[in-house]
């Protein structure tokens, strides 16, 4: 694995540059973060039109394959999209930039399309219908935050895009409640909110298009980012395989985390004595996100990426410590059900966003290697939901008893504990990683 040197260059664009594209090269950096950050805001945001309408709904009484419906979709659908974090391990890695936003297009026409297969299938045929939805939807993160890794205001980008899964996936919730309270069935309530957001989703992505390539001061604060093959993916891992085990091992139970507390949110709320209150799903997530949003955000003003790296291990350790520290005072009767479930989501995406931003992006500049974002990404989130089904079939097969409150209170402790454990374990080898390089 070679060191970037102070020749290297950003690829050129593969196609003469829009007039939108020539002045956003111009622009100054705050005028291009703020309409950066807008379009992969807005084009990740209308994804979760296409990934998560169906969990609003309860399926009650229905069962198949000796679960109930819904967690036997929530299987199916998290098989697929698990598969498809492998797939990306090599698709997104390697995807050249001329065609990303087809490839965008593509995903969200074949999940779309599988929607309206589960509105019209059977319940067996569903479970084929949400493997087949969550598939492509898989790739779709890799392919938007290749549009804006690598410049010197990544850690602002990152933190807007990471706030678009934190508000959409309650404002989805949101929409699907409000079509099941005006009578569509919870058979057609995905596919008809995955409508709504299509013609918003098709003009964001041609607004990423329009993204400059990084440009030089871009390469020399935070290393060019090229495609990566299959040699150069095994010699990064290998060469800094200790540190990423422990933040993987992390990711796996922080996703799972999120996953459980995504898909069955409703039944969480409902359980706490918020049943019939749509709104609940997205004024709960709004403070999270503005403030992971902020908090994040500021990393941008820390310019040395070495120091980065540490706080932003820091901000992972006190995500996990708020996780638990919620919890216990949630048990000990000191905090609401809503205070609760706002504390632990503020927890849990301090926790988790960095891996989806600036964790991977400041850690390539810190060590002065060349790679890409992406690639990291996705090696993580391959593991880590072939976790949540781990967790979620442990749930159904050994604690079928425990309600999903409490099942979900346990899993807290644990990821508070597990995850605390591996971010000091990773910032104590990055650290000697970065010291033994002379950095």
């Amino acid at each position: 694995m070679s060191r970037v040197s102070d020749s290297a260059r950003s690829q050129p664009p593969s196609r003469p540059p829009s007039r939108l594209t020539a002045w956003l090269a111009r622009a100054p950096v705050p005028v291009f973060t703020l309409y950066a950050v807008t379009m992969a805001f807005t084009t990740y945001f209308c994804m979760y039109g296409y990934r998560r309408p169906f969990a609003v709904a309860q399926y009650e009484g229905l069962h198949l394959l000796g679960f109930d419906l819904k967690t036997a979709l929530v299987i199916s659908q998290l098989c697929g999209y698990a598969l498809s974090k492998f797939l990306g391990i090599k698709v997104n890695s390697e995807m050249p930039a001329r065609r990303r936003a087809f490839a965008l297009i593509l995903f969200i026409t074949w999940a779309q399309a599988a929607l309206v297969l589960f509105a019209i299938l059977p319940p067996a045929g569903q479970l084929v219908a949400l493997f087949l939805n969550g598939l492509p939807l898989g790739m779709v993160w890799g392919a938007v935050f290749s549009f804006i890794e690598g410049r010197r205001s990544s850690d602002l980008l990152g933190a807007g895009l990471n706030c678009s899964y934190i508000v959409a996936s309650g404002a989805v919730k949101s929409v699907g409640s409000l079509m099941l309270a005006r009578g569509v069935s919870e058979a057609w309530m995905p596919a008809l909110t995955g409508l709504v957001f299509l013609p918003l989703f098709l003009a964001a992505v041609w607004g990423l298009q329009q993204l400059p390539p990084p440009s030089e001061a871009d390469v020399r604060a935070r290393v060019s980012r090229v495609p990566m093959d299959a040699r150069a993916r095994r010699a990064f891992v290998a060469r800094n395989f200790a540190g990423l085990f422990a933040l993987v091992f992390a990711y796996v139970f922080l996703t799972a985390y999120r996953d459980l507390r995504d898909n069955f949110a409703a039944e969480l709320w409902i359980a706490l004595g918020y049943s019939g209150a749509p709104s609940v799903f997205t004024v709960s997530e709004l403070p999270i996100a503005l403030t992971v949003m902020v908090i994040l955000g500021l990393l941008y003003l820390v310019k040395d990426s070495r120091v980065a790296l540490m706080v932003t291990h820091l901000l992972m350790v006190t995500g996990g410590a708020l996780i638990g520290g919620a919890t216990l005072l949630f048990d000990a009767g000191a905090l609401s059900g809503m205070t609760w479930m706002v504390l632990v989501g503020l927890g849990l995406y301090l926790a988790y966003v960095p891996y989806n931003c600036v964790l991977y992006d400041r850690m390539i500049a810190a060590l002065g290697l060349v790679a890409t974002a992406v690639f990291l990404i996705y090696v993580s989130d391959a593991f880590a939901y072939g976790g949540s089904l781990g967790v979620l079939l442990y749930k159904e097969l050994g604690q079928a008893d425990l309600s999903m409150l409490d099942f979900f209170r346990g899993l807290s402790y644990a990821a508070s504990v597990l995850c605390m454990l591996c971010f000091a374990v990773s910032a104590v080898y990055f650290r000697r990683r970065m010291r033994s390089a002379g950095l």
